[in-house]
């Protein structure tokens, strides 16, 4: 099993972060190894999306997400092609902006190898978190 929790500090409000972090299918826009993220359904700060990641092979489960804005996500996997994928995003005010933790443990299934699972968790995380702070500025600076 492969785990990660990093934190990042962001100049946007909690709020702004927030939507991008809940803004799912809009991933595919600004995360390369998302190929698209489809909205299943959403009601009383439930959702559930499936994805379909693309690191050297192509990799589809659905999460069911609790919202709870603008403070936290947190999911569980429903199905797909990795055995575990859960995690948290937890969002809270700080000087400058918001503060972001996220934690992630993701278990890989029989036919997902195990470098692309740590690949996925250890080495795009830095870059992954980077492109939701860089999204939060801009959908700061839009509204």
């Amino acid at each position: 099993m492969a785990e990660a929790e990093r934190c990042i500090e962001v100049a946007a409000a909690p709020e702004a972060l927030f939507a991008v972090i809940t803004d799912y299918e809009a991933y595919s826009e600004f995360l390369p190894e998302i190929e698209s993220a489809t909205l299943l359904s959403r009601r009383d700060g439930h959702a559930r999306v499936r994805f379909v990641l693309n690191i050297v092979k192509r990799i589809t489960y659905t999460l069911d997400l609790e919202e709870t804005a603008p403070t936290s996500v947190r999911w569980t996997m429903k199905d797909g092609d990795l055995r575990k994928n859960s995690g948290s995003w937890a969002v809270e005010e700080a000087p400058r902006g918001s503060r972001a933790t996220y934690k992630v443990e993701v278990e890989v299934g029989m036919f997902v190898p195990g470098a692309i699972v740590s690949r996925l968790v250890g080495e795009t995380l830095p870059a992954t978190l980077e492109a939701f702070a860089q999204r939060a500025l801009t959908r700061g600076e839009s509204t």
